[in-house]
């Protein structure tokens, strides 16, 4: 199997009609390091946000379990399409995520941008770092997985094409991007898991690295000062000369997927290990597309603008 092999099936495949099998075929065996880096980003950039990162500084969840609650939220996506998003695990997968959520009063607003950043953060990083860009199949294809997580989770207005998720994404951060103190002890708290996963000696190196590939609308929000330019110079070049590299080798095999390493979780996760240990005394409720027609128009959740929000991640 050439490099390019599975590119060129991608590219005869209508996203429309096979956005989960693209998708899989992005975090599983053409990116999954690069989609991962891109899904941190994303992380970091949630926490721009002052009334996205107040509540998570609040709950300290990041400082209690901040390794737990780095694999959950990338665990409970690849749930979502492990066996299809319409699947039954899909579905439950979906209705645990809404579990979480469901004790908070979030505005669609914000979840649509977290949403966003699941979308538009893997693209950008790949584009940028990864062997290859994203084809225009694979690109709608990420677009199409956030728009049906979003349906799922009961949400209005969903973008349903990549340029609508960027738009969305983009005017959201110029509009609620602001420097808050809780925004610097969450993205600290998460610098700090991102840093763990290094031998010690590595691990203040590691923050730095992190730091030199973030925007600096991102590092002002975040109360932090750019690196120095020849560290982000040297940090963007590695990063090129991976990509370099990993251009030369095979295709992965269609018998070894790459799937998420959770170190919280060495043996292995049920659906039920995902997520603070509250919601699970909490009774799922069903998705939005799943209620009876006399019982659709309630909304989902509570949206009250003045009540706590929670980050949907």
């Amino acid at each position: 199997m050439d490099r390019h092999s599975r590119l060129r099936r991608i590219r005869q495949m209508d996203p429309r009609q096979d956005f989960e099998q693209i998708y899989r075929w992005i975090i599983h065996y053409e990116f999954p390091r690069d989609y991962l880096h891109g899904t941190s980003i994303a992380f970091l950039r949630d926490y721009g946000v002052p009334r996205i990162s107040r509540l998570l500084d609040r709950t300290q969840e990041f400082e209690r379990a901040g390794q737990k609650r780095y694999d959950d939220t990338v665990l409970i996506t690849y749930e979502m399409v492990r066996e299809g998003m319409d699947s039954e695990h899909g579905r439950a997968a979906a209705r645990h995520l809404n579990r979480i959520h469901g004790r908070y009063r979030i505005a669609d607003e914000d979840f649509l941008y977290v949403l966003a950043t699941t979308v538009v953060g893997p693209k950008r990083w790949i584009d940028r770092f990864g062997w290859r860009r994203l084809c225009e199949q694979e690109t709608e294809s990420l677009a199409l997985v956030g728009r049906r997580m979003g349906e799922m989770m009961g949400l209005s207005g969903v973008p349903d094409t990549y340029a609508a998720f960027e738009r969305l994404h983009d005017d959201y951060e110029r509009e609620m991007f602001a420097y808050d103190p809780a925004n610097r002890r969450v993205a600290a708290a998460t610098l700090r898991v991102m840093a763990s996963w290094y031998p010690a000696p590595a691990r203040r190196l590691a923050s730095r690295v992190a730091l030199a590939l973030l925007d600096e609308p991102l590092l002002e929000a975040l109360g932090f000062r750019p690196e120095p330019r020849r560290l982000r110079i040297a940090v963007h070049r590695a990063f090129r000369a991976r990509a370099r590299l990993i251009r030369l080798l095979p295709a992965r095999p269609e018998r070894f997927p790459r799937r998420p390493e959770a170190r919280t979780y060495p043996f292995g996760w049920t659906l039920d290990d995902l997520g603070p240990h509250w919601a699970h005394s909490r009774p799922p409720a069903p998705l939005r597309e799943e209620t009876p027609p006399e019982r659709a128009s309630a909304p989902a959740r509570p949206s009250a603008p003045d009540a706590p929000r929670q980050e949907t991640r």
